[in-house]
């Protein structure tokens, strides 16, 4: 079974990455993030404080979160509904980030990936794939950059989307999730003692995905 762990910081590129690697390599593409986010937006629809534990690990009960693949691509659903494209509003991601931090919701998620990862090729791409989804995967990646470069892309990526933004607040909100991730008492944010650190700070996407692809290949 090839998996592919890619880990690093929010908006480093890790998602963009890893849908080109699913692409050329043929391989289906796990958007975990997605999965938290979808969780998040549960939480919102059903008027539950995402910091408010013993509510979410309630909530969790009735989670309807499932992903499908359509033409290559992760159709992320609650219920029936498609809510690929509501899970990418700003308020949602930061949302994302604090009911991740929460345990139960990490171990739901995670048993989810687990699953999907033993069953079938895929890249998977998070806070934590390589340390504590996927310890095992042969195949781990820290992809990272400056945090103004990060913030750079997300607003860019906002405005694209047709969203008001300011870079100064997308920047503020980067290093705090930055924070978050890191400091989450349960599978923090870190590089893997065996993963390949990939700085694309610098570096064009086609760059990343041929340094990734060649490092996979040796």
């Amino acid at each position: 079974m090839l998996n592919i762990a890619l880990d690093g910081p929010a908006g480093a590129g890790k998602s963009t990455v890893a849908k080109a690697l699913s692409a050329k390599l043929n391989v289906l593409y796990l958007d975990t993030g997605a999965m938290y986010r979808a969780c998040a937006l549960y939480a919102q629809k059903m008027g539950v404080a995402v910091k408010d534990e013993p509510a979410v690990t309630e909530l969790l009960k009735t989670l309807p979160l499932s992903v499908r693949y359509e033409n290559g691509k992760q159709v992320t659903l609650l219920g029936e509904e498609d809510v690929s494209e509501a899970i990418r509003r700003p308020e949602i991601s930061m949302m994302a980030s604090d009911i991740s931090a929460l345990v139960p919701v990490r171990q739901k998620l995670v048993e989810m990936q687990r699953e999907i990862a033993q069953s079938m090729d895929c890249v998977l791409d998070g806070r934590e794939i390589g340390t504590f989804v996927l310890p095992n995967c042969k195949n781990k990646f820290f992809i990272t950059a400056a945090a103004e470069e990060r913030a750079k892309r997300r607003y860019e990526e906002l405005i694209a989307r047709g969203y008001e933004a300011d870079y100064n607040a997308v920047l503020s909100e980067i290093k705090q999730r930055d924070e978050n991730d890191k400091n989450r008492t349960f599978a923090p944010l870190r590089q893997a003692e065996d993963a390949i650190v990939v700085d694309t700070t610098s570096l064009t996407i086609e760059q990343v995905i041929d340094t990734v692809i060649s490092l996979i290949q040796k």
